[in-house]
């Protein structure tokens, strides 16, 4: 009982603190991605990915975008199957609709790490987004001979459908069957139209990530948002923020949180939501799933 009562108040606390706030910044990591069942393991995984598995013996969709592969034609087969399920396919629950809702009237803006575009395709305005490590969407020259990033939705779709999948409005379907192809024509293998060389994620790995004319617009956006709110009621809303990358969102957010008595930090994460000692007085952290908890504060709002 002391349990659920001490958890029903960090709701209600919460709830508060978002509706007196002037701002909200979110700062969100995978943790969100995987409350709404963007989950890279398990029979999502074994779903598309069942004969890379059962050649490779990958155990999860990311350590297998890490693999050396023999050839382009094979490693764009997995990567264009990776990248149209978890970029161009809504997430199979409706957590971002949620926090959309909860923040939609709010002034807000959203740090993220996350590369799967799922902000805007809940309705979040890009102009108040900013993707620091890439987006899933976009390749880059490998090298890169120049800093430019290009979409990739309609070459992806095409290398989907050439290992035979059709492509539906749940996502890619195998006719019945039908065993999919290991690899893409050489002709869709993307090259960089500069230099020739092969393209490659937009994804942050090594010093060769492209920060393009739109990140390092939204990286002055993000910037001028905090400079206009200093000083005024603050939500920082950290959700599912890990310990891969503290140094992006969570360390800032707990300097921020130091340096302003008008800032609350809230973080909510199942298994690692904490906050240091310095800021405990003006910290909500919530230990639970995110999506559960984002309903609980929409019913409450409503």
């Amino acid at each position: 009982m002391k349990s659920t009562n001490a958890y029903s108040n960090k709701i209600s606390r919460l709830k508060q603190e978002l509706h007196t706030a002037d701002a909200v910044v979110i700062g969100a990591g995978a943790g969100l991605s995987t409350s709404a069942g963007l989950i890279y393991t398990g029979e999502r995984f074994q779903k598309y990915f069942g004969d890379f598995i059962a050649k490779y013996g990958f155990r999860d969709m990311y350590s297998g975008g890490f693999y050396p592969f023999d050839s382009l034609e094979e490693h764009w087969a997995y990567w264009s199957r990776y990248i149209y399920i978890n970029r161009y396919l809504d997430a199979p629950k409706p957590v971002y609709r949620d926090l959309f809702r909860l923040v939609q009237e709010k002034d807000y803006f959203v740090l993220t790490t996350n590369v799967d575009h799922q902000f805007q395709k809940a309705g979040f305005d890009k102009r108040r987004l900013f993707y620091t490590q890439g987006d899933y969407g976009l390749w880059q020259c490998s090298k890169p001979c120049h800093q430019k990033t290009y979409d990739n939705k309609a070459a992806v779709c095409q290398m989907v459908e050439a290992q035979g999948f059709q492509i539906t409005a749940q996502g890619p379907e195998l006719p019945d069957s039908v065993s999919p192809a290991m690899t893409v024509p050489t002709e869709l293998v993307p090259r960089c139209p500069v230099c020739g060389r092969p393209m490659s994620m937009n994804l942050r790995a090594d010093d060769t990530f492209v920060e393009d004319a739109g990140w390092r617009r939204a990286a002055g956006r993000y910037q001028d948002f905090l400079r206009r709110h200093q000083g005024l009621r603050v939500v920082l809303l950290e959700l599912g923020v890990g310990g891969n990358t503290p140094g992006i969102i969570k360390f800032p957010f707990w300097r921020m949180a130091a340096g302003n008595p008008a800032v609350t930090y809230a973080c909510i994460n199942l298994g690692e939501a904490y906050a240091p000692e310095q800021i405990a007085s003006r910290s909500i952290c919530i230990d639970a799933d995110i999506g559960t908890v984002l309903r609980q504060l929409s019913r409450r709002a409503g």
